[in-house]
């Protein structure tokens, strides 16, 4: 005989449209910049027209400086730039997630975060990238990919560190504290599980914050070079031509836009308001 809290028992969440609906657009997006490579209907190194050739039937968005096939180029792009940035996004959040975690604890590593990201914020982002991306042997990506994470972990950090102070405060993690738990497990089994909103909300605006800053390097020549196919990159090599065939300066400008965009929504969309505030502080 089933009891009344069987006849009551809550079925589990489904995903809700209105979470579904916003994640969309970026999901897909993300799916043909991954998938671009194997779409790609011409060589990515290769001229097939004329320099900044118009639209055609053969060229849909038209040639580049050089008469390579945008649609080609944009397609082998995007790949490069997500994963950057999705290392950037993972290893900034996740780094974050444990220092704030400690910092509310130890007053010695608050006093250290609060200082870090006060001098961090106070640094212009182009100065910190051209310093550590001009003093990176060979440069290139892997540089860009190290200065955003050096960049981003103090301003991380002091959000998640906001966030966890209220959860350190309450009576359970005051409880076992008085019971000798130990800090690893004050900082990792008390308070972390409890800020999951506030981390996928800080990834969502670390990711948008990484594509920013990769584009913004490759315009100045610290990240990706020629001949490799980058969006942001794409965008510095046709400028000069953007007149004679607009779509090759853009097409990957508006790519950028769309990725920052998309992921930013399905980031507010899978994140509740106050975790969405907290990070925005």
């Amino acid at each position: 005989m089933s009891t009344a809290a069987e006849t009551v028992r809550p079925r589990p969440r489904r995903p809700r449209p209105r979470v579904l609906a916003p994640a969309a657009p970026a999901a897909l997006l993300v799916l043909v910049a991954l998938a671009g490579p194997l779409l790609a209907p011409h060589p990515v190194d290769k001229p097939v027209t004329a320099p900044y050739g118009a639209a055609g039937t053969d060229t849909v968005l038209g040639g580049d400086q050089l008469g390579r096939d945008v649609l080609s180029r944009l397609l082998h792009g995007g790949s490069a730039l997500i994963g950057s940035a999705l290392v950037v996004a993972l290893v900034v959040t996740f780094l974050a997630a444990l220092l704030g975690c400690f910092a509310v604890l130890s007053p010695r590593l608050g006093r250290l975060v609060e200082r870090a990201a006060d001098t961090a914020i106070l640094l212009p982002p182009v100065l910190g990238i051209m310093l550590v991306a001009l003093a990176w042997p060979d440069g290139g990506r892997l540089a860009v990919s190290a200065a955003a994470v050096a960049l981003g972990i103090p301003y991380a950090v002091r959000i998640v560190a906001g966030a966890a102070a209220p959860i350190a405060a309450t009576g359970f993690v005051e409880a076992a504290a008085a019971s000798g738990e130990r800090l690893e497990h004050l900082a990792l089994r008390e308070i972390l599980p409890n800020l999951r909103a506030t981390v996928l909300a800080l990834f969502g605006l670390r990711f948008v914050d990484a594509v920013y800053v990769i584009s913004m390097a490759g315009f100045l020549q610290l990240g990706p070079r020629p001949p490799e196919a980058d969006w942001a990159l794409m965008i510095r090599e046709n400028g000069p031509g953007i007149l004679l065939n607009p779509w090759s300066v853009v097409a990957p400008g508006l790519a950028i836009g769309l990725l920052a965009i998309g992921v930013n929504l399905a980031a507010n969309a899978l994140a509740p308001a106050n975790a969405r505030r907290a990070a925005l502080r």
